[in-house]
């Protein structure tokens, strides 16, 4: 699309925006004002999941299939785009605190040529799409083997920032210095870039891997005390973590919004009648020492987008009783509500039979209409968009997403 064709774009879809009619009764829960909703979709970098296709791409390979993958956002009537520009303690924009991350040349520190980050968001907007950026905090590796990263790599200069765990490099949430150092790294791209959120994925302390133990004795032994126990302690440092984000995010970029999508399991009832009625075998709270339903109910966060990654009627977690369950935690808070949706389960043949239904996403959305305090859905991800094996998308789109929508502010 060219540069003409893009601003007429953007100012079709934005004088759309401010005509937008009332919400119906079957699509909408707020009349009086002009429809709102967040209908995003997640760009995933990391093992270049979504973008760019594979590591080594030219520059301009790479900047026409990001190109690519907004034009889709767009013509599906999406309005946001969270984009992975930190997956693995490296980087997606110039960064004087990492280096260049490796999926896109394939060698971890090579200039790709390009700024994605910075061409990201003039294109989104450009479309009349959102660009939230995408950060993973603590993950630095999806192996094991510090002599593989950059020479320059931070976690290389500071090998005691770091702790191996389940095959992958970790850094220590529980070091003052380390989040420091995230924090700094993070704030860099939002100081020089006009994105319009800050986007935290579901690692925190990393998921358990059965038989390993993540080693932060040392860590735990200076700074620990006066908590009465460790699990306690690596809840605070998260605590921590999100609430300066918050902070610093607002102190930076005060137009921007902080945002995070968790696991979807904050407790089940079984652990904590506050819990959800659900038996997942993970939970954020006990499991990633995230304690998600808090940052919602103290309103640390601008906005939630739970990972609700199972169909209506899957018994260990059921889409029906977790979408109730979040829509009460965010009661009465000022944490907008959003809901992750599986896109990519749709049409997979590994999946249970509901996800080989069309109409199953579609029926997600039917049935968040029916709670106000949900404010709109997040689809992973962008390559499931736009393959949408089995029409899944197509349907939600024709369902619900029949007229432009600005998201929520």
């Amino acid at each position: 699309m060219g540069r003409v064709s893009r601003r007429a774009f953007a100012v079709a879809a934005l004088s759309a925006f401010t005509m937008m009619p009332q919400a119906s009764a079957a699509t909408g829960r707020r009349g009086g004002a002009p429809y709102s909703e967040m209908r995003g979709v997640w760009i995933a970098s990391v093992a270049n999941r979504d973008w760019p296709s594979k590591s080594g791409l030219s520059a301009a390979q790479q900047r026409a299939e990001l190109l690519t993958h907004l034009d889709t956002a767009a013509g599906k009537r999406l309005n946001t785009v969270f984009f992975q520009v930190r997956p693995t303690a490296d980087a997606m924009w110039p960064s004087p605190y990492e280096p260049w991350s490796q999926y896109l040349t394939g060698t971890q520190g090579k200039d790709p040529g390009w700024d994605p980050l910075g061409t990201a968001v003039e294109e989104a907007h450009a479309r009349g799409l959102q660009l939230h950026a995408w950060f993973n905090p603590y993950r630095v590796a999806v192996h094991a083997d510090p002599s593989r990263l950059a020479a320059s790599h931070p976690a290389r200069e500071n090998p005691d920032w770091v702790v191996t765990y389940g095959g992958k490099l970790f850094y220590n949430p529980g070091l003052p210095e380390v989040r420091a150092f995230v924090e700094d790294a993070m704030l860099d791209a939002v100081a020089k870039y006009p994105v319009d959120g800050v986007h935290f994925d579901d690692y925190f302390y990393p998921y358990p891997v059965a038989g390993q133990t993540f080693d932060d004795d040392a860590a735990y032994d200076e700074h620990g005390g006066g908590f009465p126990d460790r699990a306690a302690w690596r809840r605070d440092n998260i605590d921590r973590l999100v609430r300066e984000t918050a902070d610093r995010v607002k102190e930076v970029r005060p137009g921007a919004c902080f945002g995070i999508s968790p696991f979807g399991v904050w407790r089940n009832a079984g652990t904590d009648p506050l819990g959800s009625d659900t038996k997942a075998g993970v939970e954020t709270y006990d499991d990633l020492h995230a304690d998600t339903r808090k940052w919602v109910r103290e309103g640390w966060i601008d906005y939630i987008v739970p990972q609700l990654y199972w169909n209506i009627g899957f018994a260990a977690a059921d889409y029906a009783k977790l979408l109730p369950w979040w829509a009460e935690a965010a009661r009465d808070s000022s944490t907008q509500l959003y809901v992750g949706e599986a896109l990519y389960k749709a049409g997979d043949p590994a999946q249970p039979a509901a996800w080989q239904e069309t109409g199953e996403l579609s029926r997600h959305l039917t049935l968040a209409g029916e709670y106000p305090q949900v404010r709109g859905h997040v689809y992973f991800a962008a390559k499931d968009v736009a393959a949408d094996r089995i029409g899944a998308m197509a349907r939600v789109v024709a369902d619900h997403y029949g007229q432009p929508a600005p998201p929520p502010r």
